[in-house]
């Protein structure tokens, strides 16, 4: 489609993918910003440092306290949740003092630093295996009750739950963070397994396309090479079969290189499918289709106004949501497969492109046509293909919504 690119200022800014490791020191801030937010828990012990209730000693041991308190909970936290420290007597050990400093400090200053076990129950959470993190949770919000009982307050029974909730629910992000990992490796273990089929089979056609043929071609040079000076009417007859044999070659690796070019309409749709969920767009596209009696040059030239469509919403529509129909019609020129992409995003100049241009011509050559251009909310195109079969129905879906 022909929709202006948008500056570089105005393109929304990738966030960083779950589970991965910071790439840069803008994605290691955000991840700090994220953490951080979550230190809202210590208002109340910042509060009561503040407020002049405790001694010049004791404030000074608290702030130092508290120091040390926050600087080991980043230290647990502040990685990939999920991928554990390479000693775990390391986690163990700084999980309990983690701990120790929250009782310490709670039980000398008073229950405005009972919070401090809910950071506690976040390390237990994301620090140790699922198995000891269960039991430990519970045992963390156990610690904090007996201490705000043994100092007489009854704030601990209030943020029990709390900190049994936060720290359960921890459990289950780390979960999807790991899961989140597993399914990006196995999506790229999918993809070269993939890849590495497709080289096979490149590999298997192309033997069988050229083993036979440069056999011959050999075989024939060397009797030419033999009737060589002495039968050169011979000689000659074997390179004029050379001749048409290379011929043939060369005419089977056009086709069997442009069958490998050609896209295909099913492919196409579920590269879409990836494409518009990595970009954030929402998208409905249809089911399998269904493509009885649809050449495939047709296919063909669908496939291609698809993937130039779904190219220019991510790239240049800013769009937030792309609806994709494919449906039969019978018009007065005969059964005709419709292909519609609509988006809600910036819409288009109006003025085709290179890739609208290119995207006639393949259109035309197949017999079909295109329509593109600006709808009430977004930006619409349309090409449709004649079918060799007749539609079952005016406007028959051939799939339904994904």
């Amino acid at each position: 489609m022909t929709e202006a690119p948008l500056p570089d200022e105005t393109r929304p800014v990738p966030l960083m993918r779950m589970g991965e490791s910071p790439r840069n020191i803008r994605e290691a801030l955000r991840k700090a910003i994220w953490i951080v937010i979550w230190l809202v828990f210590l208002s109340s012990p910042v509060h009561d440092l503040v407020s002049g209730h405790h001694t010049t000693a004791a404030t000074v041991a608290g702030w130092l306290g508290l120091t040390a308190f926050v600087g080991i909970y980043l230290t647990l936290v502040f990685r990939n949740m999920g991928r554990a420290f390479a000693a775990t007597a390391v986690v163990a050990g700084l999980v309990i003092g983690l701990g120790a400093l929250a009782a310490v400090l709670s039980l000398t200053l008073g229950p405005s630093w009972l919070g401090l076990f809910v950071y506690v129950s976040v390390a237990c959470a994301t620090t140790f295996s699922l198995r000891v993190a269960y039991w430990t949770i519970p045992l963390t919000a156990a610690v904090m009750l007996l201490v705000g009982l043994h100092g007489g307050e009854g704030d601990a029974r209030n943020l029990v739950l709390l900190v049994v909730l936060i720290g359960y629910a921890m459990t289950g992000v780390r979960q999807l963070v790991r899961t989140t990992v597993e399914l990006r490796k196995a999506r790229a273990t999918v993809a070269q397994l993939a890849a590495n089929e497709e080289r096979l089979r490149l590999a298997r056609d192309l033997h069988d396309l050229l083993g036979h043929s440069l056999s011959l071609i050999t075989l024939k040079s060397e009797l030419a090479g033999r009737m060589l000076p002495d039968h050169p009417d011979k000689a000659a007859q074997q390179v004029a079969d050379i001749e048409q044999v290379s011929r043939q070659a060369l005419v089977d690796v056009r086709e069997a290189v442009t069958g490998y070019r050609r896209p295909r309409l099913a492919g196409e749709l579920a590269g879409a499918q990836v494409a518009l969920t990595a970009a954030g767009v929402t998208a409905d596209l249809p089911a399998e289709p269904d493509l009885d009696g649809v050449p495939e040059e047709s296919e063909s030239a669908l496939a291609w106004a698809l993937r130039e469509a779904i190219t220019n919403v991510v790239r240049h529509s800013g769009a937030r949501r792309c609806a994709v129909e494919l449906v039969r019609r019978q018009t007065l020129d005969g059964p005709v497969l419709e292909l519609s992409v609509e988006d809600d995003g910036s819409g288009g100049s109006g003025t085709p492109g290179n890739g609208l241009t290119g995207l006639i011509e393949r259109l035309e050559k197949a017999g079909g046509s295109l329509e593109a251009g600006k709808v009430r909310h977004g930006f619409r195109l349309v090409a449709r293909v004649p079918t060799g079969a007749p539609a079952q129905s005016s406007g028959h879906p051939v799939g339904s919504g994904a």
